[in-house]
């Protein structure tokens, strides 16, 4: 864990707010194979990492709440006894959206004080907006005694992000930053949320994050369109979701759909059987399998999904040259953010020098490699 991020968040508390407060570490995530796949009650594969938010919080003493985003340098003021839910902007509709949905749960949230901080890098679809949720929803619970368990937690996160803020996101996010377990990845069966934990080890392989440093912006719009697409043909199929159909079964609608839409929903069968058949590679130590299973969901994200872009495409095209790298792909929601590597670890110095160098000469700007650790989920300090 950062220390100094904890210091930071700390200090930045004691020079606002008299008061001890209670600290909070809510993780980012990576998912190693899945893509769009939660949101079709189908399987993921995350993890959650060692970089996150770090929240201090406590009961407020001056009769209203007082959010301070240190990282951005902006204060939000709001009560919780008569919300304004109206108009809200970038991270506020995270915070009031988590505080909107609890009260709806009956659970009466008084006016508190937080100040949070990150080391999760910006858009890079590490799933900081998860991990802000639920640090807010932990500390409400751990302040006021709510009683709600992890799994009430993360639903109310999402129904935050679904209500607030505009994204009708699956549950992965929330789940992995609230569950993650060190060293270990979660098979999570997202219609019944239930999760089936993987120790990783990867001998001597490892993961290796190039974040592009793009956000394109279509990135919700177009997360909202494929997500109607999937559920428009579910409904064709009469069934409850995409995680339910075989490509046979898809084959009896296409004359119902554009070219277009038929390939994204092919897509998210084909990955749904990915993520399965990846924990199979994973039991049975066959890196070079997960591999290709990994090239295969990019492959697959970027010609029938249609989630990727240049930036993303360029690196995976980089990573499929060195044969120290057994696989690679875009991550999170698209259009920007990270791809994943699976690589040798003897390897790591010397690709992160090519591809900074390959991909500053190509685009002008410069892509960041981090190298993670596999955390515990959101957790007291």
């Amino acid at each position: 864990m950062d220390t100094k991020l904890i210091q930071k968040v700390s200090e930045s508390f004691a020079k606002s707010f008299t008061s001890e407060p209670v600290l909070i570490y809510s993780p980012g995530r990576i998912n190693i194979i899945g893509e769009h796949t939660d949101y079709n009650a189908g399987f993921v594969f995350p993890a959650a990492i060692d970089k996150g938010i770090v929240a201090a919080i406590q009961k407020s003493e001056s009769g209203q709440s007082t959010a301070i985003a240190i990282d951005m340098d902006e204060t939000y003021q709001f009560d919780t006894n008569n919300l304004n839910t109206e108009n809200l902007s970038s991270w506020h509709a995270y915070v009031v959206g988590v505080v909107a949905e609890t009260q709806k749960k009956g659970k009466t949230v008084g006016n508190f004080d937080i100040v949070f901080g990150g080391n999760i890098p910006d858009g890079a679809g590490m799933s900081s907006s998860a991990a802000l949720e639920n640090s807010v929803v932990f500390g409400i619970n751990e302040l006021f005694d709510l009683g709600l368990t992890k799994y009430e937690m993360i639903l109310i996160s999402q129904a935050a992000e679904h209500n607030y803020v505009g994204v009708k996101c699956g549950i992965m996010d929330q789940y992995a930053s609230m569950f993650g377990i060190e060293n270990s990845a979660l098979l999570l069966d997202c219609r019944t949320a239930q999760a089936e934990p993987f120790t990783i080890d990867f001998g001597d392989y490892q993961l290796l994050l190039f974040n592009t440093n793009v956000k394109h912006k279509l990135s919700d719009s177009a997360y909202n369109d494929r997500r109607a697409v999937c559920e428009k043909t579910a409904e064709l199929l009469g069934i409850d979701a995409l995680r339910d159909a075989t490509e046979a079964d898809l084959e009896k609608v296409k004359d119902q759909l554009s070219a277009e839409d038929f390939q994204k929903v092919v897509y998210v069968v084909q990955e749904n059987n990915r993520a399965q058949a990846a924990a199979v590679a994973m039991k049975e130590g066959n890196l070079e399998e997960l591999g290709k299973l990994i090239y295969g969901s990019h492959n697959g994200l970027q010609h029938q999904y249609k989630v990727s872009c240049v930036e993303l495409d360029f690196l995976v095209d980089l990573a499929k040259e060195n044969p120290d790298v057994l696989g690679a792909r875009m991550m999170g929601g698209g259009f920007g953010g990270c791809t994943i590597n699976l690589i040798k670890k003897t390897a790591v110095a010397a690709f992160k020098e090519t591809a900074v160098a390959a991909y500053t000469k190509q685009f002008g700007h410069e892509c960041s490699p981090y190298e993670v650790a596999l955390s515990d989920g959101t957790n007291l300090i």
